[in-house]
């Protein structure tokens, strides 16, 4: 078995948006197993230009993704049955590696695991940086860097199997297997940290005002590919209701 812990940095967070930098780390190695920038099919948004600073001018000279020699070997790597990859939102960097004919044979979500482990509902954020500094997590890494987040990431994983394996007092490979069962289902959000209900549960406002969630569904639909959480958390409560 071989856990790898992987990053894209992109054109956009849109349904045709592709993959600018991908950045992949083995568990337990120094060297990167990959850290390239690649040129895309589409204009990388200045949008992302300001959150990852990957210009056009940066990538026109390089690669496409499927045309780099690494291509056929990362591949294998990804669909191996004994490959594991780590990502924190692991849905949104799968769905630019499927756009570039990979699919990922299993994967652990560090996003959904953290939420999870968080039972009593006290986090009000469960993005990589914030957990980052929240668990005083010290490491020399730039944020929104493909390798820099590689490296957050399975600091990150690290802390979460050691939890995970305290809470349900189990050996390391039984840890894995729960992380992947929780990575493979929809989140069932319960508390809304955003908007006029902040810091509700969302069973109360289904009740109080389901009106609001039928929008907010509405909102989510226009991006499904990395709304599917809260897509299903916003039915599910809704269907109570009904």
């Amino acid at each position: 078995m071989s856990i790898i812990f992987f990053d894209t940095e992109t054109t956009g967070n849109g349904d045709n948006d592709r993959l600018c930098q991908l950045a992949i780390k083995e568990r337990g190695k120094a060297e990167p197993v990959i850290n390239n920038l690649y040129k895309p099919p589409i204009p990388i948004s200045i949008e992302s230009m300001a959150i990852h600073h990957i210009t056009e001018k940066m990538v026109a000279g390089k690669d496409s993704f499927q045309t780099a020699p690494e291509y056929t070997e990362l591949k294998k790597l990804f669909e191996n049955k004994e490959t594991i990859s780590v990502a924190h939102n692991v849905a949104f960097d799968v769905a630019m590696l499927e756009r570039e004919k990979i699919i990922p044979a299993r994967t652990i979500c560090t996003y959904k695991v953290a939420y999870a482990l968080d039972s009593e509902d006290n986090l009000s954020n469960y993005r990589l940086q914030y957990l980052r500094y929240l668990l005083k997590i010290e490491i020399d890494a730039s944020a929104h860097d493909a390798l820099g987040d590689v490296l957050v990431l399975e600091a990150l994983f690290e802390r979460l199997l050691t939890k995970m394996m305290h809470k349900n007092n189990v050996n390391e490979k039984d840890a894995l297997n729960i992380m992947l069962k929780i990575s493979a289902r929809p989140l069932l959000f319960t508390t809304i940290r955003f908007g006029k209900h902040k810091d509700e549960r969302l069973e109360d406002i289904a009740r109080s005002d389901s009106g609001y969630l039928k929008w907010l569904l509405e909102q989510k639909k226009k991006d499904p590919t990395s709304e599917t959480d809260w897509i299903y958390s916003l039915e599910h409560y809704l269907a109570k209701v009904r």
